[in-house]
């Protein structure tokens, strides 16, 4: 997403900035952001047989404490949507199994649910749900399976407020063997008593919307629920990972002066939110383009999207310290065509970016791969051009298993939804 023009009004927000044309001239990559490519064994990508059929989006792919690969994505129902899943493990798919359907589901291009597991072998998913006629009413719904998704609780809502608000883009992580770990986006005190809003005001708990957590036990019974942040960016992504410390948690923050950067918070008692890097993005809108974090061991990788001096850019940044500290962030792409939409991964033999662009010749998502602490460029390729436009392509993932590379992605092919995929391995 590129920055809106600085006159549009705060109302406006997310809807506004979904709907930006597409640049009208590609940029190459930048030259001289990154170290130049060195020798290194090359990965393969080939097309990745994925189980979702007919009109499928809104994708979410994990990888689970076991090693295998979780994919999630949405379907619609005639006038319902069915959230479905399966397991990717010892090469090939297990059977897919259906996780909960509805007719007051809130699905969003932007917004979307997502599925993890628990060491106790538990998994969870989550979706939105309307709460009233409002547009942005809806809540968060959250379930479990003990059996490996035959079954699964009835829902039990994370937010438990009561208000015709915005309560979403969630981040999911193993707070325990069998507690799940949850932060939202809560937009409780920007409804009024006639419906609900976006946040638009600042300071204390005037109207803005907040960063909340919570844990949930093996019986959806809920626990240390508390504020986090309570002036949050209005409808960007959250995203966390897992470190010795505990789970990090990044998300795009606000100021009163609308300086709308990247902030990184551990998941522990009186922690305080940093910056990733002090970008300085005056934004007076949701660009709706939220960070992605991924970690191994103390080593935390941020990806994130930026128009900071008006130029659109994806940029990367390390840790070595479990997200303590973050080293001067590396520019991954700039220029008009970038639109961000990023996913991270990281292992101990490379750090991979995944990424989108657009320009009057249509989308294509790009990806690129560096050493763990992002030294040298390893490789940097093209996954695919996409037939669609703007936001119904929604945002793309990255998960990474064995030393391979999995993407999954939404294209738009005849004015429906499919999921596509690739995977990355080493060449011969």
């Amino acid at each position: 997403m590129k920055a809106i023009p600085l006159l549009l009004p705060l109302a406006l927000l997310a809807c506004v900035a979904c709907d930006r044309k597409a640049p009208t001239a590609a940029t190459p990559p930048p030259a001289g952001d990154a170290a130049t490519t060195h020798a290194a064994p090359q990965l393969r990508s080939q097309p990745w047989s994925l189980p979702a059929t007919g009109d499928a989006a809104q994708p979410d792919l994990v990888r689970a404490p076991d090693g295998s690969l979780l994919l999630s994505w949405m379907e619609t129902q005639g006038d319902a949507h069915a959230m479905k899943f399966a397991r990717f493990a010892d090469g090939k798919w297990s059977d897919v199994r259906e996780i909960a359907r509805g007719s007051e589901w809130f699905v969003n291009w932007a917004d979307t649910p997502h599925i993890a597991q628990t060491g106790d072998g538990a998994l969870w998913a989550h979706w939105l749900q309307k709460s009233a006629n409002a547009k942005y009413a809806y809540d968060v719904a959250l379930v479990r399976s003990g059996d490996g998704g035959a079954t699964w609780s009835k829902p039990t809502l994370v937010n438990d407020d009561g208000t015709a608000s915005e309560h979403g883009f969630v981040s999911l992580w193993p707070a325990a063997n069998d507690r799940i770990g949850i932060a939202w986006l809560d937009g409780r005190n920007t409804a009024s008593a006639h419906g609900s809003g976006h946040g638009g005001g600042h300071g204390g708990h005037d109207g803005t919307m907040m960063l909340r957590t919570a844990q949930f036990d093996a019986a959806l019974k809920r626990h240390d629920e508390r504020e986090l942040d309570a002036d949050t960016c209005t409808c960007c992504q959250t995203d966390a990972a897992m470190t010795p410390r505990g789970a990090l948690l990044v998300y795009r923050g606000r100021t009163p002066q609308e300086v709308r950067d990247i902030l990184a918070l551990r998941i522990a008692p009186d922690a305080k939110p940093g910056p990733v890097h002090a970008d300085g993005w005056v934004m007076p809108a949701c660009p709706v383009n939220g960070p992605a974090i991924a970690a191994t061991g103390n080593d935390v990788l941020v990806g994130w999207y930026t128009a900071a001096g008006d130029v659109p850019t994806v940029n990367l940044a390390r840790s070595a310290d479990g997200g303590d500290a973050f080293a001067a962030p590396l520019a991954l792409d700039r220029g008009a065509p970038v639109q961000g939409r990023i996913d991270v991964g990281l292992d101990p033999a490379s750090a991979w970016a995944l990424w989108l662009r657009e320009d009057d010749n249509g989308q294509s998502l790009q990806i690129a791969r560096f050493t763990p602490d992002l030294a040298r460029e390893l490789q940097r390729g093209e996954v695919a051009k996409l037939q669609g436009r703007g936001r119904g392509t929604g945002f793309a993932k990255l998960a990474l298993a064995d030393g391979n590379a999995f993407v999954v992605w939404t294209d738009i092919v005849d004015q429906r939804p499919r999921l596509h995929g690739a995977q990355y391995t080493l060449a011969p």
